[in-house]
């Protein structure tokens, strides 16, 4: 009945919710110690749909007596039974459904820290709602956004006004329900069953309240009627689904995410199973049939599970025996509790909710043990208490699973090494005894390549070899292009000394002893052997003896009398320039020295630039290993990912193998073409050791005049 009045319904309609409820779960559930019936958060979770859909404004009247408007209570509780009644069966069948389609694990979404902080934000809004009881005022009653804020700052501006002798009635019976659950909790190893606390406290107020008259005396606010007798069933009004389907999707899932929890927790402790799915099932067929009794949503009660569970009980009849002594007090004993004060229902709730204010300490908890779960906590305490239950549920189960993204998004990266004498690899940067396996690189993700981390994946990796893979490639296709260009030099060299060959054959018949000759060289010979016809047999044997001179000249005239002949330059030099020390001659803008070789040249261009200033020289490293063990999948973003690694690195001369990869993920590699001619299932590997003993074992013997291997490592290696 307290519960029922967080629900802002009639308290009768928490009796009958504690009744038909846990007698289908009796038939359907899996769980044979968790208690069906009200619970705080899913109460008021219910309360904030009801007063939403049907406020006190809407219902509003005017007294014919003094012509002042006031609230028609009974249609107003009418409407909000059906709102209440249409929220928990749409609800049912939302959990029935997802349990047929095997959806049970969508209550793993809802970690600890974010239960634990949602039902404490909860626990504050349920005191709020139960301050105009507390006190004796009548707050308005705000939804949406930041309506917990409002309640409360309209509370406290109505505190002038409290009704002194509700405020007497709540805090007496707060005192005594604190003292005697301290009671309870110091007597409890001595007592074979707890006392009933809560059912003493009504009992006494309700005979007080009807002794001392407090409703006609001191106008404080009772129970009022309570009827006698079941009521029929009857259908929900579907027209309401369209309005309700997120909170009754937010009630489906919280109610499932309570019931599991505490159901997993006593079967692991009795040594039982608990399905998943025919859990969600069975809640869901609860609240899809309590529905149409006018019950409103229902999950496992912690309070009572624990009592039950405590107390003995082993099965469900524990269940089916509350709700008979429930069934017996809504036939026969219902109308004793009219008098009973609400102050008193709102007393209980706030006592009770005392074990979930003491969740707060989960700050301190978190703060120690992960940042990233105590972020969690704090946003999802924030949320539900800013955007209301069901907005705040979204907005946390949101931020989990960023937070998820983004920690699969950032992964650890690391290096592995080898641990002398074992065929462990652990990251060489937290272990000091792992030692570098000459020439291999062993790389780890902690996380599985996806789409989201496939691009810092290959960065990583570039970063922990320590090669660069871009410039490198960048720098062997310049040095390709230069060969190509030097041998297309060389080639059209060899053309235009073949021409120059037949024209100096030519002079030679039209000029009798005019050689063709290098420059450089014999320049200054051929200005002696002018002025001697007699030398041109032998100038000519000196060309042809320096065939591979750059710039050519012959001469064009005879030897005038004074000794001195005309020059013609093949290439066009200029026939002034006093320095022919070098000459121009290739037309793409390259230079080569005089009596230089391409060769020569190109030998000289290797030496002055090589790898090393890239980053590591290339012989250090000629395998990398890729330890998978950590992926459950791969997507097609990371397949061309790796498929790219294979290809950069080949073109660099490293061999790239993968390790540790689960059947799935191999499959998932096939489905997705990452097999081919050039990268072949050969480069996959069941485990690290038998990747790095093949790689020392291809290519590996230059580098084991330096490594030692294990004597177990050897023994493989021969075998």
């Amino acid at each position: 009945m307290a519960y029922a009045l967080l629900a802002s319904l009639p308290p009768v309609f928490g009796l009958y919710t504690s009744l038909y409820p846990a007698l289908i779960y009796f038939f359907f559930g899996t769980s044979r110690h968790i208690s069906i019936g009200t619970f705080a958060v899913l109460s008021i979770m219910v309360g904030s749909v009801t007063e939403r859909l049907a406020p006190d404004a809407a219902f509003l009247k005017t007294n014919g007596t003094n012509l002042t408007e006031e609230v028609d209570v009974t249609a107003r509780d009418s409407y909000r039974v059906q709102v209440a009644a249409a929220t928990t069966v749409l609800g049912g069948l939302i959990q029935v459904v997802l349990g047929l389609v095997k959806f049970g694990f969508v209550g793993t979404y809802l970690s600890e820290p974010l239960v634990r902080a949602y039902t404490t934000a909860a626990a504050a809004h349920a005191v709020v709602a139960q301050l105009k009881y507390i006190f004796g005022v009548s707050p308005t009653r705000f939804s949406g956004p930041l309506s917990l804020v409002y309640t409360l700052v309209d509370v406290c501006s109505l505190l002038p006004r409290t009704h002194p002798p509700t405020l007497v009635v709540s805090v007496v019976s707060m005192l005594f329900l604190i003292a005697a659950k301290e009671l309870n909790s110091f007597l409890s190893p001595k007592l074979p069953v707890p006392i009933p606390v809560e059912l003493i406290t009504i009992v006494a107020a309700t005979l007080i309240s009807s002794f001392g008259k407090l409703n006609s005396n001191y106008t404080i606010s009772v129970v009022g009627e309570i009827p006698s007798g079941l009521s029929p069933p009857s259908t929900p009004d579907v027209s309401l689904f369209g309005e309700v389907i997120g909170d009754a999707f937010a009630l489906a899932i919280v109610g499932y995410a309570i019931s599991i929890s505490l159901g997993k927790t006593f079967a692991l402790k009795h040594g039982y199973k608990v399905d998943s799915n025919q859990e969600l099932v069975a809640l869901g067929l609860s609240n899809a049939v309590g529905g149409f009794f006018q019950c409103y949503a229902v999950c496992s009660s912690m309070s009572r599970s624990l009592i039950q569970e405590s107390t003995g009980g082993k099965t469900q009849m524990a269940g089916v025996a509350s709700a008979v002594i429930v069934l017996v007090t809504i036939l026969k004993l219902g109308p004793l509790f009219q008098e009973l004060p609400k102050a008193v229902l709102a007393a209980i709730v706030f006592v009770n909710l005392k074990g979930m204010f003491k969740q707060h300490s989960d700050v301190v908890t978190l703060w120690r043990r992960s940042k990233v779960d105590l972020v969690v906590w704090v946003v999802t305490w924030v949320s539900t208490l800013l955007f209301n239950l069901d907005m705040g549920l979204a907005a946390s189960i949101a931020f989990a699973l960023l937070t998820v993204i983004f920690r699969t998004q950032m992964p650890t990266y690391s290096v592995l090494g080898n641990v002398p004498g074992t065929e462990l690899y652990v990251d060489m940067e937290t272990h000091r005894e792992a030692r570098e396996v000459p020439g291999v690189t062993i790389f780890r993700s902690s996380a599985t390549v996806y789409f989201a981390n496939a691009d810092l994946y290959l960065e990583a990796l570039k970063d922990k070899s320590g090669l660069d893979i871009s410039k490198m490639i960048i720098y062997k296709r310049r040095q390709e292009a230069k060969q190509k260009r030097r041998q297309r030099r060389a080639e059209r060299r060899a053309r235009r000394q073949a021409k120059r060959e037949i024209r100096a054959q030519r002079a030679a018949t039209t000029l009798p002893g005019a050689p063709v000759f290098s420059v450089e060289e014999e320049a200054g010979r051929w200005r002696d052997t002018c002025m001697d016809e007699n030398a041109a047999a032998e100038e000519g044997q000196a060309w042809s003896e320096r065939e591979n001179g750059t710039v050519f000249v012959v001469p064009t005239s005879p030897r005038t009398p004074d000794g001195q002949c005309r020059w013609e330059y093949l290439k066009g030099a200029d026939q002034d320039n006093t320095s022919i020390g070098w000459m121009s001659e290739l037309q793409d803008g390259d230079t080569t020295t005089l009596g230089s070789s391409s060769d020569d040249t190109l030998s000289r261009d290797l030496e002055r630039v090589s790898l090393g200033s890239l980053g590591k020289w290339t012989w250090d490293i000629h395998s990398i290993v890729l330890d998978l063990s950590t992926a459950n999948f791969i997507d097609t973003v990371a397949i061309k990912t790796m498929k790219n690694i294979f290809q950069d690195f080949s073109e660099i001369d490293v061999d790239i193998y993968m390790a540790g990869c689960q059947a799935s993920v191999v499959e998932q590699l096939e489905l997705g073409d990452f097999f081919s001619e050039s990268i072949t299932k050969s480069r996959l590997f069941a485990s690290i050791h038998d990747a790095v003993l093949y790689c020392m074992n291809h290519r590996g013997a230059s580098s084991l005049s330096r490594y030692e291997p294990s004597e177990d490592m050897q023994s493989n290696t021969k075998l």
